[in-house]
């Protein structure tokens, strides 16, 4: 029960949904130079780009991101799509992976386990379009701070999974559908989430919206990167309020977004922003206003343990009156249950930069004050809320474990139970669905040994350092020095190698975020 465990939609709730995306994901909304030049201008942006863009021969026409003359010449690399099924208008797909892209991957595999990233490399040099290796070693460059790279890796594997897309799938219909459980898809939703990172951290949350956008419609039923999380935050960051309210009105009913202390929070924040707009008419204004007061109260009585972090991460002093006050305090986070600690957290270090205004603050306080005369008035809503608290949240579903792990954001990671952090989170495939549906498997030699590491930290050095060993018992506490002085020899190591990486060119194929303090 809850809404951590109501991901799915009841009735015919989704029957408008593809409608719904379609008329907000346009082609031209996907390109951030787009949103770019709208900022800073076509020259700033272009540059000298288009002279030399011309010069290139054979480049394939693909919406998601642009080829670029650095890049490898592309070739067939044994990825397909096919088409399924269609079920009431909607059209069922997934990708296939042909028999020379199989054994690729069996390669791909046997570089991970190797624990040496230089394997994954070298495999990249014959195959430069592989794309579970373009997304493990954008996920090496992005740890030793090679952001450049890091991106560039991940536009050349959204490129390659563009180009064996079947020729009626649309990226912006909002009818086309792919199935999580198939490995094989997996790449696609991935390479977008880390794509969509990428751009909100550029300047573009116009774009990185429609991204969003674009994995929600891929399965929204299922949800399996649990972007409802994040489509909350790239709106206020794209300064879409009408976007964000209409979908929690649209949704709400179905899939209950009130109780996502994200959509709970942000929905009458967007409707502030909305109520300061000069341009709406004043009954439009007005009408805003009474709904942001009465949202925003009911998210700081359903979720009492978000407001004090909250302040805190916006450098915020609150009142005597607020500190004192049992509601607000301590225990509010203390006792709240394990998946809610994950989900505010998340919420508090995504968000926090948009509540620094000193308007935002002030009209914050004010509903503050207002809840607090209600619990100490008794109100029944109070003592509803928290019973809800207690019944609802007590485990997550593994999409937003998978959501948490993607967006590293600190805050939530350290509240993750002990069954996910004791386990293997490979970055090309996080938590793989329990009910996966294997199309093709390896070879008996290419199996697990038994010594292969299931402590996550153990893991994660192991792939990149072959000689750490993180040992049980006594030995235990030398592994931090060891551990430091492995990481300083990856990082010197990986910035020498991914700096002189030279790919080899494969036959040639012509088809081609003030602070303040409260009174």
């Amino acid at each position: 029960s809850g809404p951590v465990s109501t991901g799915k939609p009841v009735g015919n709730g989704l029957a408008g949904v593809s409608t719904f995306l379609s008329c907000f994901n346009l082609f031209r909304n996907l390109n951030p130079e787009n949103e770019l030049k709208r900022y800073f201008g076509a020259r700033a942006v272009l540059g000298d780009q288009r002279p030399r863009q011309r010069q290139r021969q054979y480049v394939r026409s693909t919406w998601l991101t642009a080829p670029k003359n650095t890049w490898p010449r592309y070739s067939k690399t044994g990825i397909a799509m096919q088409l399924v099924d269609t079920r009431r208008g909607v059209q069922h797909f997934t990708f296939e992976h042909h028999r020379e892209y199989q054994q690729v991957q069996f390669k791909f595999l046997d570089a991970v386990e190797s624990m040496d990233p230089n394997n994954i490399v070298l495999l990249l040099q014959m195959n430069p379009y592989h794309v579970d290796s373009l997304l493990q070693l954008s996920d090496v460059c992005r740890m030793q701070e090679d952001q450049e790279m890091a991106r560039d890796l991940i536009e050349r594997a959204l490129y390659s999974l563009e180009c064996a897309f079947h020729p009626v799938f649309s990226l912006t219909s909002g009818t086309c559908r792919l199935d999580y459980r198939r490995p094989e898809n997996r790449a696609f939703f991935l390479a977008l989430f880390k794509h969509l990172m990428f751009l909100e951290k550029r300047g573009c949350p116009r774009t990185a919206l429609e991204f969003c956008k674009l994995i929600l419609s891929l399965d929204p039923e299922n949800d399996p990167l649990c972007v409802l999380l994040l489509i909350d935050f790239l709106s206020l960051r794209a300064r879409e309020y009408t976007f964000l309210t209409r979908i929690f009105q649209e949704w709400e009913s179905h899939r209950n977004l009130s109780q996502l202390p994200n959509f709970a929070f942000s929905v009458p924040l967007a409707y502030f922003f909305l109520s300061q707009q000069e341009e709406r008419s004043e009954l439009e204004i007005s009408q805003a206003r009474e709904r942001a007061a009465r949202l925003i109260q009911l998210a700081l009585i359903m979720f009492p343990s978000v407001l004090m972090p909250l302040l805190d991460r916006c450098s915020v002093q609150p009142d005597a009156r607020v500190t004192s006050h049992p509601f607000f305090g301590l225990n509010a986070q203390i006792s709240q249950p394990p998946a809610l600690n994950q989900l505010t957290s998340l919420y508090v270090g995504r968000t926090h930069s948009l509540w620094k205004d000193p308007a935002v603050m002030a009209w914050l306080e004010t509903h503050v004050h207002e809840v607090l005369r209600m619990v100490d008035a008794r109100d029944p809503l109070v003592e509803d809320s928290e019973h809800k608290r207690k019944m609802r949240y007590q485990s997550a579903p593994r999409n937003i474990y998978r959501h948490v792990i993607l967006s590293e954001m600190k805050e939530a990671t350290a509240a993750l139970p002990l069954e996910v952090t004791s386990q293997p989170v490979m970055g090309f495939d996080p938590l793989p669905p329990l009910d996966s549906i294997i199309s093709y498997t390896r070879p008996e030699r290419y199996f697990l040994h038994p010594w292969f590491p299931r402590c996550t930290l153990s893991l994660f050095f192991r792939s990149l350092l072959p000689n750490f060993n993180l040992h049980d018992g006594e030995e235990e506490a030398g592994a931090g020095q060891d551990l430091n002085q492995g990481v300083n020899r990856l990082m010197a190591a990986m910035r020498d190698m991914l700096a002189n990486i030279q790919f080899q060119e494969p036959p040639r194929d012509d088809n081609p975020e003030g602070d303040g303090d409260w009174d």
